[in-house]
């Protein structure tokens, strides 16, 4: 063993240059969340590549029935420097809902594969009945019965994405089957509709049975429109997420899918069973497309989203934001070999280790695409610890003090994996944490004078 005067490397500039190098090494760890987000995004696209022509986010509405009505409409204009009032007739629309809508929905999800990507798909086979009814006070509506078409009425049921829409949908009125259209009404719009004869609505309630299948992926989503809205629905996924605006009233998710029922009253929904309106004019019974997952359902819906149950992308993106912790951790213990164990680590052994310690974020996610998260996170961590532990026997020239900086990193590995784990108490455990180390460096460096140079030594 060989020991010499570290002329003018003091404990306090060793210090600096440890936290220079780590400076240093934030450059590649902002690389490595750039690669990540990269990386979402080609999978993102591969998700949209897969799914292309089975349909999107679907979302449902319906049915309603539409009653042309006679009206009219006033409009002032200024004739020789005169104001005219003229009144001419017009044609509107009365939307009613129904009454009590029930409607069951069997979803059959189906997981779709290209190259390392997938993705969620769907089929869902809905089943339903409506009741529809003129309310007591219609007349309050200010239409007159006498003016409305009803030999004209249409029935119409909305779907954002009718491209998923499945063959031979069958909807009957009181037994008696329709045929469809394509539109969510002779208008437009997305969906299908049907012209029914509604003459006896005024006499007894209109009884409607539908049936039909839609294709989907990511998310389905209800909005409900009845006076009572009753939705069951039932599936073989086991990760459920319930978002929208409303969440059921029962629900029981397991291992071997989830069942889940909603109703909802139109007194939640803050809006009459009948409407009127323009003809064409969109109303909040027409849902839009959804443009980025469940939550762009409509102000008013009821969505199930079937999720991953681990999203590699966020957890190799939560992982890598505790890059500082490893960085920091291992600099630390090498640190108080060099000013407490009086072994000189230079700054390119730093350096060293530290790379090591970035690759391992490169590793997990690269290993994660391929066979999963929990797998490439032990392979990952072990190929990183092994390999620092082996480089650390030859610069701190002990294989003691190596088996302290492995058993560190294992240490720092398990406690990370945790940390990702348990989100909710990841900030209290990373805290702790940070607190008991702060604590034993500073009980270790009690009695250093920072400011004077010390002894090193080298093995022989």
């Amino acid at each position: 063993m060989e020991l010499k005067f570290d002329g003018g490397r003091t404990p306090g500039f060793r210090l600096a240059l440890v936290i220079v190098v780590a400076l240093a090494l934030t450059i590649p760890l902002f690389s490595i969340w750039l690669l990540v987000y990269d990386r979402k995004s080609q999978s993102d696209e591969a998700t949209a590549s897969i799914t292309a022509g089975w349909g999107a986010a679907q979302v449902m509405s319906g049915p309603v029935l539409v009653i042309p009505y006679r009206s009219t409409a006033t409009e002032t204009v200024v004739e020789n420097g005169q104001s005219v009032t003229r009144s001419n007739p017009v044609i509107r629309e009365l939307t009613l809902a129904p009454e009590v809508t029930e409607m069951t929905t069997n979803l059959l999800p189906q997981v779709r594969k290209r190259s390392i990507y997938k993705a969620v798909v769907y089929d869902a086979r809905n089943a339903g009945t409506a009741r529809f009814a003129f309310p007591a006070d219609l007349a309050r509506t200010g239409v007159d019965p006498s003016q409305m078409d009803l030999a004209r009425a249409e029935l119409r049921f909305s779907l954002s994405d009718p491209r998923g829409l499945g063959a031979n949908p069958q909807v009957t009125v009181n037994d008696q089957p329709l045929r469809l259209q394509p539109g969510a009404g002779s208008s437009g719009g997305r969906g299908f509709f049907a012209w029914i004869d509604a003459s006896g609505l005024g006499t007894k309630p209109l009884s409607v049975a539908f049936a039909y299948d839609l294709r989907g992926n990511e998310s389905l989503s209800l909005g409900p429109q009845a006076g009572d809205t009753r939705w069951t629905v039932r599936s073989s996924w086991a990760s459920p997420s319930f978002g929208g605006e409303f969440l059921p009233d029962q629900r029981e998710v397991g291992s071997s899918g989830f069942a889940a029922t909603y109703q909802i009253g139109n007194l939640a929904l803050g809006r009459s069973l009948v409407s009127t309106g323009d003809v064409g004019a969109v109303t909040a019974t027409e849902p839009a497309p959804p443009a980025d997952g469940p939550r762009a359902a409509g102000p008013q819906a009821a969505s199930i989203s079937l999720i991953q149950p681990v999203d590699l992308y966020s957890q190799v993106n939560r992982a890598t934001k505790y890059g500082f912790l490893f960085i920091g951790f291992t600099f630390l213990a090498l640190l108080m070999f060099d000013v407490i164990g009086g072994v000189r680590v230079s700054a390119v052994e730093y350096l060293l280790m530290g790379a090591a310690l970035i690759l391992f974020f490169v590793l997990l996610l690269a290993f994660a695409e391929v066979i999963g998260f929990a797998a490439a996170y032990v392979l990952a961590s072990a190929a990183i610890a092994g390999l620092d532990t082996a480089y650390s026997a030859a610069v701190l020239g002990s294989w003691r003090r190596a088996g302290f900086i492995g058993g560190l990193l294992i240490g720092l590995y398990a406690v990370l994996y945790i940390l990702l784990s348990l989100e909710a108490y990841s900030l209290l455990i990373g805290s702790l944490l940070l607190f008991a180390a702060l604590a034993a460096v500073m009980y270790a460096t009690r009695r250093i004078d920072w400011g004077a140079p010390r002894e090193v030594q080298r093995a022989a």
